[in-house]
């Protein structure tokens, strides 16, 4: 056995045998990580104490007021000491954290991470029923939550018995996490942990009831931040990064905490990210990269001034696809060429982009530096340039499944398969279908819902849409389009004979929605992911 810092061994014991494992690649000069290394020190220590940034503004708080990068570093030095003197936490535990986006979560996920804990940080508007099945399936023994989110996670509480150690944060009590940390003097000797250690766990969205915890190691975290930020991003020390994703999501842990500190930059963490929030804070903060889902890009596209958005140079959308009309309207609106991505919770961030400069229309972009990515059949043989098939990608990231035997699906013959349909043109520009499983084969025909949903979203009357396959017994499925129709357009028969024209005059008359049910909003998670599943599974019944 390797090298561990953990005497908790559970999450490396609960890692997938050797031969469903990723092939991981370090081909970048830039990857070649020490076998000992804490990545919570290598980004906060050394910002501090090695790169000399400590009198740098870090995190801006939404109301005001900010902390430095020694703040910040003496805010988790102070959470680690609470965690291990106060808490009991012994290296390899693992920790669930809590809250909405801001500073005092963020110094958490450091504190954790410095002490040898593994985190599990959560969406903040999950339940009990589901902040139960992520206790017990990390079997998570210590928590630090936000005091206004107390109820859910003492509900779960009561049903997971190895979790003994709760902390809550904004609580004014003796027992508060800011109480504890007043006692601390800011000094804390890093766990001197393996590079293939784990630091953190994030799960899955449970589409299908049953969330999926995925591992990643601390030269996991360095990886993302010397790929995506390094070739396709290209921001500096001088933007002040913000978005709308959960730091529980892990394109919000990158984009808006591990990205700029890597950099030496500032962001802003917002507890709501809805785009009237974000066109507020974009205005207020100066805030010059974002990432956010591309609906909300349409949504303030549509409302937003370009005075509003003066301070942006870069804008990231991830999480679903980007059509090629909201491309096209915020360019329009701020003059600024969306970056877009695909990424995956398995494989951490995104691997798959295209900087400003390399856009191809309808192409979601090409493996990033760091990254391999081909179109494969069922049997895992590349198809050629043009055939629509299952993406496989290779980096040093990859997915690890804690316990799980959908792990043998998601890894084959070393590389991942995300469970996107794509094809990739001779240049390597791959261009988003669908879901494998939301493919809609109708009459014989393979017909791919995005290019349905770019159609109809440049109508004038169409707001959002979704398009899913439905039942039928003469054709296996039919296109089904549920719409949410612009302020001004009522649904109508009339209205959905003029949909179905406009899409029949632009692509194959096969391919238009032989059904279209209207909606006055399309069924989303909190990133703003659109749940296409639930219209998917509607139509099932």
């Amino acid at each position: 056995m390797n090298y561990t810092a953990h005497l908790d061994t559970f999450t490396r014991d609960g890692l997938p045998p050797p031969d469903q494992l990723p092939e991981c690649l370090f081909d970048l000069p830039e990857l070649q990580f020490p076998s000992q290394v804490n990545c919570a020190a290598a980004l906060l220590d050394d910002a501090v104490h090695v790169r000399g940034w400590g009198d740098r503004v870090a995190l801006r708080f939404e109301e005001g007021g900010c902390w430095t990068y020694r703040m910040l570093l003496a805010q988790a030095n102070r959470i680690a000491q609470v965690l291990r003197e106060d808490m009991g936490l012994v290296a390899g535990n693992r920790v669930l954290l809590r809250g909405a986006n801001h500073p005092m979560l963020a110094a958490a996920w450091f504190g954790v991470v410095k002490a040898g804990g593994v985190a599990v940080t959560t969406m903040p508007l999950l339940r009990a029923k589901e902040l139960r099945q992520i206790v017990q399936k990390a079997r998570i023994s210590h928590a630090i939550c936000e005091a206004s989110r107390a109820d859910e996670l003492q509900l779960a509480a009561m049903a997971c018995p190895d979790l003994q150690s709760v902390c809550f944060y904004h609580d004014e009590s003796a027992q508060g996490l800011e109480a504890l940390m007043a006692s601390k003097d800011g000094c804390f000797d890093n766990v001197p942990t393996a590079a293939d250690d784990a630091c953190l766990i994030a799960f899955t969205s449970g589409t299908t009831g049953q969330p999926k915890a995925t591992v990643h190691f601390h030269r996991d975290v360095l990886a993302i931040c010397q790929c995506f930020p390094q070739y396709i991003l290209r921001a500096d020390a001088t933007d002040v990064f913000s978005g709308s994703p959960p730091l529980g999501f892990t394109f919000g842990l990158g984009g808006l905490l591990l990205f700029p500190l890597s950099i030496g930059a500032s962001t802003v963490l917002l507890a709501k990210g809805a785009p009237e929030q974000l066109r507020t804070a974009i205005a207020q903060h100066q805030i010059s990269v974002l990432f956010t889902a591309p609906t909300a890009y349409r949504a303030m596209a549509a409302v937003a001034k370009a005075a509003e958005l003066r301070s942006l140079r870069k804008c990231v959308s991830a999480g679903e696809v980007l059509p090629v009309s909201t491309r096209n309207s915020w360019r329009q609106l701020t003059g600024i060429e969306l970056i877009d991505g695909i990424g995956a919770t398995e494989l951490l961030h995104i691997f798959v982009s295209a900087d400003e400069q390399q856009v191809r229309p309808g192409a979601t972009g090409k493996a990033i530096p760091g990254y391999q990515a081909r179109v494969v059949d069922e049997l895992g043989r590349p198809l050629p340039p043009y055939q629509v098939g299952r993406l496989a990608v290779k980096g040093p990231t990859g997915c690890r499944y804690l316990d799980d035997p959908r792990q043998a699906d998601y890894v084959q013959g070393g590389w991942n398969l995300t469970g996107d349909a794509y094809y990739m043109d001779e240049d390597g520009y791959l261009f988003y279908q669908a879901r494998v499983d939301d493919l809609i084969i109708s009459a014989g025909y393979n017909i791919a819902p995005v290019e349905i949903e770019d159609i109809l979203l440049q109508h004038p009357a169409v707001a959002e849409c979704a398009v899913v396959g439905q039942p039928d017994a003469d054709r296996n499925m039919v296109v089904c389009a549920h719409v949410v129709p612009r302020p001004g357009f009522e649904p109508s028969e009339q209205l959905t004979q003029d949909l179905q024209q406009y899409v029949k005059q632009q692509i194959a008359p096969y391919k238009y929605p032989r059904v279209i049910e209207y909606h006055t909003a399309l069924p989303r998670n909190e990133t703003g992911k659109l749940q296409r599943f639930r219209l998917r599974h509607a139509a099932m019944a």
